[in-house]
């Protein structure tokens, strides 16, 4: 992938961007302003309608993001929606929303899954970001998902990497003793977190950087979901995903049958429940 053209996933569709900014700030406030995380209404003294958490959850695509928020109200993307009016998401939909409109602007852009360290102390949180090809050259995080309700001590736009890790360096500092996988996963469900935990969102992140960019819930396997120790061969293509560090490895890595998303996975959607779903690998 070049990172600027778009997915299956990221396709705006149709959509008008000659109005919308091309700084990056600018854009993680547009898509902030667009969506609400399904968890996070209280920061919004706004009580997310049991339906709309059923409705949305399950909307992987772009197009169906913005079908929704054509449904909710009129106007530019550029208007600051009231809650009610939002998309009602997770971290992933922030920052796929994000890379969206980054590549339909001219920015190289690429979904990261990881591990944020800036949610609750002394533990890594379930999350996803954006990653973006700066000005001169580099690769920074985003996470267009940090708002007024957060006190976090630096440039959102700008992520360190020691405060947002991406599945492979989690990966590594677990499997090299620097970090305890019991701090990897979700902090609410003692049970959703560990090394699988992190396995399963090295192939997530992996999945993500060949242009399949997938759901928190989405997976294969009882493996994912802890059902099933890692085996020997697990650990192994895990190994290899995190050590790579070029798009021509982690293409290459892609068809390691150990880790390429197969065509029909499970979505273990929180409210709909698990369900098998095609998706679209070319």
């Amino acid at each position: 992938m070049d990172f600027l053209t778009q997915t299956p996933y990221s396709d705006p569709g149709g959509l008008d961007t000659s109005g919308l900014p091309h700084d990056v700030s600018e854009l993680a406030r547009t898509v902030r302003d667009l969506v609400i995380h399904r968890g996070e209404g209280r920061f919004f003294d706004y009580l997310v309608p049991e339906q709309r958490l059923h409705e949305d959850a399950e909307s992987r695509y772009v197009t169906g993001m913005l079908r929704i928020l054509r449904e909710r109200g009129d106007g530019p993307l550029t208007r600051a929606r009231p809650p009610e009016e939002r998309f009602v998401g997770t971290c992933r939909d922030f920052s796929l929303l994000l890379c969206s409109l980054l590549r339909a602007t001219g920015t190289p852009a690429r979904l990261r899954c990881g591990f944020a360290a800036y949610f609750v102390d002394g533990f890594h949180e379930d999350h996803w970001v954006t990653e973006y090809r700066s000005p001169d050259g580099g690769w920074r995080l985003a996470d267009a998902q940090v708002h007024h309700g957060y006190d976090i001590p630096f440039d959102p736009v700008d992520v360190p990497r020691d405060r947002f890790l991406v599945a492979q360096d989690a990966w590594r500092a677990c499997r090299e003793g620097r970090a305890d996988p019991e701090t990897f996963g979700l902090s609410g469900v003692e049970e959703f977190r560990g090394l699988w935990f992190v396995r399963g969102n090295v192939i997530r992140d992996l999945a993500a950087l060949n242009g399949v960019e997938l759901l928190p819930w989405d997976g294969w396997g009882p493996a994912f979901l802890g059902r099933a120790p890692l085996t020997e061969e697990d650990l192994a293509a895990a190994d290899a995903a995190a050590a790579a560090r070029s798009e021509d490895e982690w293409r290459r890595l892609s068809e390691d049958p150990r880790l390429a998303v197969p065509a029909e996975i499970v979505s273990y959607a929180p409210y709909l429940g698990a369900r098998k779903v095609t998706l679209p690998l070319g």
